[in-house]
């Protein structure tokens, strides 16, 4: 046998999640003799042994401060005038701590518009609308608290000091990889762009996800479930190019990645409704234009509730 995640061939990266994830549960005979006829191949190899250094390390996740809860976001009444000032004062606050090299401190705060930040270690990172973190780095190790929203990081490579993000629920921890995090109201998704990454839920019944370049996991917190799938070069992190394509997706999803390009909260009358699937795109500069065409393309309406909150009715 040979683990797949899809149609579509995997990566390589991929193929070594699958097969480290496949050999914790006991693998027959044959998946043992598929495995190591695999294992021959150099580059196989390699990736294999960079995911069982990268399962090694979880234990440091252990040390990690507290995760920081989300909040939810009250209504709030939007002018254009504090729009615009909201774009162009996005909070950067940076310090040292005590002068001490290699040990910094930045706090992010970005409201209308994303933003691109240099990090200390030279990685580059993409941040969303509406997203709050905080950046800790010292001598041993990298963190970035995601409190809120979604970023996409190049990471800078450093063995020596690996790069962990606490998301409240789940911790991150890569080397040197690209990859996308967004922490909503209502779950948690990470897709990597190339290298590989480990997704830890502390508390779940399920072992730490190791993924790899084109794949996805959509962990929701309060069911407890984790899901892997595979997905294209272009839809990981696709929001940096303003349009968000989605296809056979959940309304709930849906409507927590929206979420983040809107002052106001949006909320479904009936929790049954999150299930309905769509499939289209909506630009992230106007997400509205997508929620005034959902009666067109689900049997629901919407309607604006004293507090601003958009709700989303049956028909």
């Amino acid at each position: 046998m040979n683990p797949t995640l899809g149609t579509e061939k995997p990566s390589v990266d991929a193929q070594a999640s699958s097969w480290f994830s496949h050999n914790r549960n006991n693998p027959s005979r044959e998946a043992r003799k598929a495995f190591a006829q695999w294992m021959q191949h150099p580059e196989h190899a390699r990736a294999y042994t960079q995911f069982e250094q990268l399962w090694d390390d979880l234990a440091e996740l252990t040390q990690m401060n507290p995760p920081v809860p989300l909040v939810p976001r009250k209504a709030r009444h939007w002018r254009p005038a504090l729009a615009t000032a909201a774009a162009l004062l996005c909070a950067l606050l940076v310090g040292n701590l005590g002068g001490v090299p290699g040990h910094s401190r930045q706090t992010v705060a970005v409201n209308s518009e994303p933003q691109t930040l240099t990090l200390p270690d030279g990685s580059q990172m993409n941040v969303n609308a509406h997203t709050r973190l905080r950046i800790e780095f010292d001598a041993e190790r990298r963190l970035i608290h995601l409190d809120q929203g979604q970023l996409f990081i190049d990471v800078a490579a450093d063995k020596e000091r690996p790069l962990f993000v606490d998301a409240g629920s789940a911790v991150v921890r890569v080397v040197g990889t690209a990859f996308d995090l967004r922490r909503g109201q209502r779950e948690l998704v990470l897709s990597v762009a190339h290298g590989q990454v480990a997704l830890d839920t502390p508390g779940e019944a399920h072992d730490p996800a190791l993924l790899g370049a084109r794949q996805r996991a959509i962990y929701d917190p309060a069911r407890g479930s984790l899901s892997v799938q595979t997905v294209s070069d272009e839809d990981v992190a696709d929001w940096r190019n303003g349009h968000v394509t989605f296809r056979n997706r959940k309304l709930s999803s849906l409507i927590d990645e929206i979420s983040l390009y809107r002052p106001a909260a949006i909320v479904l009358a009936d929790p049954a409704l999150g299930q309905y699937k769509v499939s289209g795109n909506f630009d992230v500069n106007d997400p509205d234009a997508l929620l005034n065409a959902l009666p067109a393309l689900l049997q629901v309406k919407t309607v604006t509730l004293a507090d601003g909150r958009l709700q989303i009715e049956r028909k």
